[in-house]
């Protein structure tokens, strides 16, 4: 996937998916090996529609289907204790990049993007950090703020637990949208996307409060995989700045 150009691409768009220390000047934690074959292709994300008129209503009632829809996709989610898979992720002028991830609930996650993107993203339990090598440089957040939290949270009745606005299903995949308001940054979004059939997870999509859409469909998915949990430790030295 190549690197895109656009200011709001790689970095940015990054940073509102999961939205550390400079990778280049330490040692790269130990992964898990590789699965001797793939079992799919990349597939190509589903990029929602940029003129969607999504219900903001607190207020918003669901049928049984939607309700029995929302309790399939609670249930899978809550049932993870391990992820590991690849990704391909779409920023919102259309670029893509791929690399590997890793899940290890409750709240850790990493992201390691294919070459040459310089970033990679790590949430410990607490904070998500996202890393640029090129420019030596970190963001950090609180896990807590960040909209995917929910795919990390060890238990989750998304009914309960979150605010959702919309739930619909076709033959392909059952859609749930999360909207989250805070009063200083505004409004952001997340659509999780599952199988109909499988009920495994297949895609997010990280609407951020500018109104920007980041999409990563995953696929290569092992939930018997252990990360090694090395990998999701955070250094927080700034390296952007010069010893003095």
């Amino acid at each position: 996937m190549a690197e895109p150009t656009s200011p709001k691409a790689t970095g940015k768009a990054t940073e509102r998916q999961f939205s550390a220390a400079d990778p280049a000047r330490q040692a790269k934690p130990p992964q898990p090996a590789p699965p001797l074959t793939k079992l799919t292709t990349p597939p190509e994300p589903v990029i929602p529609d940029p003129r969607r008129n999504v219900p903001a209503s607190i207020f918003t009632t669901f049928d049984a289907k939607q309700k029995s829809d929302a309790a399939r996709v609670s249930a899978y989610l809550s049932s993870l204790s391990t992820l590991v898979g690849n990704f391909v992720q779409v920023g919102p002028d259309g670029s893509k990049l791929k690399g590997d991830f890793y899940i290890m609930k409750p709240g850790k996650v990493r992201f390691e993007y294919d070459d040459p993107s310089p970033i990679s993203m790590i949430a410990d339990g607490q904070s998500l950090v996202v890393r640029d090598r090129r420019l030596a440089t970190q963001d950090v957040y609180p896990l807590s703020q960040t909209p995917l939290r929910y795919l990390l949270s060890d238990k989750i009745d998304l009914l309960r637990d979150t605010n959702v606005v919309a739930i619909t299903s076709d033959d392909l995949y059952i859609s749930i949208i999360i909207e989250e308001k805070n009063a200083v940054i505004g409004t952001s979004r997340l659509m999780l996307m599952v199988g109909a059939k499988d009920g495994q997870l297949k895609q997010w999509t990280v609407t951020d409060p500018q109104g920007y859409d980041t999409t990563v469909a995953i696929y290569n998915l092992d939930t018997t995989r252990r990360p090694d949990p090395t990998m999701f430790k955070i250094d927080y030295t700034d390296y952007s700045t010069p010893p003095g």
